[in-house]
């Protein structure tokens, strides 16, 4: 039994879809009249629409934006999950690989007329951690996915991972200016400590209660000057700069220049970061 057409030229006349000619379909689009195949065909409240009349209404849609300008997620920490699993590869490096973390870490910071200058130390300090302490990691990670997970919505993937870096090179630069540059640091304590004092400003801004926050950051700072072996510098740092970058996001003018506003502040945030980071290079202790 053949289930073909009569006539043959009734292929020829049939109404094919333009993104799949060899597909016959008389269902045509509702906005440019167009056949769509039923791969092609969306539903929409107006009746079936072809996939490139949908792709370009969305395009001119509006996209939604955070309190803070950020360009709404759907709730998932993609970046916090990235930054966790980019530290847990380096520490797995560091684990496997001798002499891993030496190329890594901050061993005679950065760049100074005593050392070759590596300034890219002051970025990947912050992705190592120590391998002969397991909860190094481990605190600095289950602070990252928490504070991550209420930051990240908040602010926008990209607003978040900005933050994220330059409080961790902040922390970086209050080494570099504080402590004996000879002394090896690494970790993400300056991005977390960071992270902190955003969570308290932004939600501060919010007229939300930050109690809990003020002791949370409190203890740990203690903790920093009790115990030996902590970079206490490097959470002041973080502390500072997430403070600055989240003031920059939450108190910017609201409107069109909202974004240029809040990108130009964490510029300059950046380049004060290198001019500390050059002075304290010039000026290194080493005494």
């Amino acid at each position: 039994m053949s289930y073909g057409l009569s006539n043959p030229n009734q292929a020829a006349q049939a109404p094919v879809c333009p993104r799949h000619p060899e597909r016959i379909s008389y269902v045509t689009c509702q906005r440019c009249s167009r056949p769509a195949c039923p791969e092609c065909q969306v539903a929409a409240a107006v009746g079936t629409q072809c996939v490139d009349c949908v792709r370009e209404t969305n395009r001119h849609l509006p996209s939604t934006r955070t309190v803070f300008g950020g360009k709404a997620t759907d709730g998932r920490p993609i970046v916090t999950y990235v930054l966790i699993a980019i530290n847990v590869a380096v520490f797995g490096l560091q684990m496997l690989i001798p002499g891993f973390t030496n190329h890594l870490v901050y061993a005679g910071l950065y760049t100074s007329g005593y050392f070759e200058p590596e300034p890219w130390r002051m970025v990947t300090s912050m992705f190592a951690h120590s391998t002969s302490f397991i909860g190094h990691i481990a605190f600095n990670m289950y602070a990252l996915y928490i504070c991550g997970r209420v930051l990240e919505p908040m602010l926008g993937r990209l607003r978040f991972l900005a933050l994220y870096l330059v409080s961790g090179l902040g922390g970086s630069v209050a080494v570099l200016l504080i402590t004996d540059p000879r002394v090896p640091v690494l970790g993400a304590s300056g991005a977390v400590f960071g992270l902190f004092a955003a969570m308290f400003v932004l939600l501060r801004s919010r007229g939300v209660q930050t109690m809990q926050i003020v002791v949370l950051i409190a203890i740990n700072l203690v903790i920093g000057f009790i115990f030996p072996g902590i970079a206490w510098e490097a959470h002041i740092g973080g502390l500072i700069l997430g403070a600055a970058m989240a003031a920059v996001f939450a108190y910017s003018p609201k409107g069109n220049r909202q974004a240029v506003m809040q990108w130009a502040g964490t510029a300059l945030l950046v380049l004060l970061l290198v001019a500390l980071t050059l002075y304290g290079a010039v000026n290194v202790r080493v005494g």
